[in-house]
């Protein structure tokens, strides 16, 4: 009897415990925070952004709006253009900043490039700096 109790107390356990997963999930999911943006006249960050940027460049391009924090210690850091495929500028310039890929175990391929401080321009690169594409938030 005492066996059967046990295995009813820990079903039970798992029952409640995934409920509240789902509760949580649903609470994350609710258009509440969507609602509040939509009557402060703000728009979504992705909104402001173009397309062709994954969702972590956005979120690294929001972190550097917000001065960070940012997620690696070598984010920030001079960007010396070594490669020469930015615009020529003096060494200080340009400051890089991890986009985090996701399954990768360092610091990955993408980066965000800021030019000026406050930056001026940003430039993404999801191939180690081989190339650049310019990006430009919308107002």
């Amino acid at each position: 009897m005492q066996r059967w109790l046990r295995l009813g107390i820990v079903l039970l356990a798992g029952l409640v415990a995934v409920q509240w997963w789902a509760d949580r999930s649903r609470d994350e999911a609710s258009s509440e925070p969507t609602a509040a943006r939509e009557t402060s006249g703000a728009r979504e960050p992705a909104a402001r952004w173009p397309a062709f940027l994954p969702r972590e460049a956005v979120a690294t391009l929001e972190a550097i709006e917000r001065g960070g924090p940012f997620p690696y210690e070598r984010d920030g850091t001079v960007f010396q253009n070594r490669e020469r495929l930015l615009p020529e500028q003096p060494r200080g310039y340009y400051r890089e900043y991890t986009v985090i890929t996701p399954g990768s175990r360092d610091r990955g391929a993408r980066r965000i490039v800021a030019s000026g401080q406050p930056p001026e321009a940003y430039y993404y690169t999801d191939d180690h700096y081989r190339s650049f594409r310019r990006v430009e938030a919308r107002p």
